[in-house]
């Protein structure tokens, strides 16, 4: 159990430090997508990819004092900053995770905004159906964002450099 927890201390580890629930969500999904050993399992949500056990993991994580979430107030809505504690990083000192390449990936996708990000995730998610219907099934369930051309080919070269990044370890 303590190892899933490891896992994503690790990851927000690496990142840095991470603003965002929903950027947290898309880091890990897509990770996962990229073939790291993440165990928590996504359904299609509002906003994409989501995991209630991530979700979970991360409430149980701050209030072990291991991840710090601060709440922001940013005009109409509040943004959550996640980074480690020191008691994150003893903790990790004593669980060793084993994941090479993912401080690459990782920090490369948390520099995305998070409406990139919810675009790769959904196309990550549709990827076992042919290119053309995932961008209509993109385009039907995330009608609102009114995806544009250029951001679907951004986001599928996006894919392609993360694969061919992790494929080489």
């Amino acid at each position: 159990m303590l190892k899933d927890h490891a896992k994503i201390i690790h990851a927000i580890a690496l990142s840095g430090e991470v603003i965002g629930r929903k950027k947290l969500q898309k880091m890990i999904y897509i990770a996962k997508k990229m073939n790291f050993p993440f165990q928590e399992r996504f359904q299609f949500h509002f906003y994409g990819p989501y995991s209630e056990e991530l979700t979970l993991r991360v409430e149980e994580l701050c209030n072990m004092g291991f991840l710090n979430e601060v709440k922001e107030k940013k005009g109409g809505y509040y943004q959550y900053r996640y980074t480690l504690t020191e008691d994150g990083k003893e903790f990790l000192g004593v669980n060793n995770v084993d994941m090479p390449q993912l401080g690459d990936c990782l920090k490369d996708i948390n520099t995305q905004n998070a409406r990139f990000l919810e675009l790769v995730s959904t196309i990550l998610y549709f990827d076992n159906l042919p290119t053309d219907e995932v961008k209509e099934k993109v385009q039907t369930v995330k009608k609102s964002q009114k995806f544009t051309d250029d951001e679907f080919a951004n986001a599928y070269q996006y894919i392609e450099m993360l694969k061919n990044r992790t494929s080489q370890c």
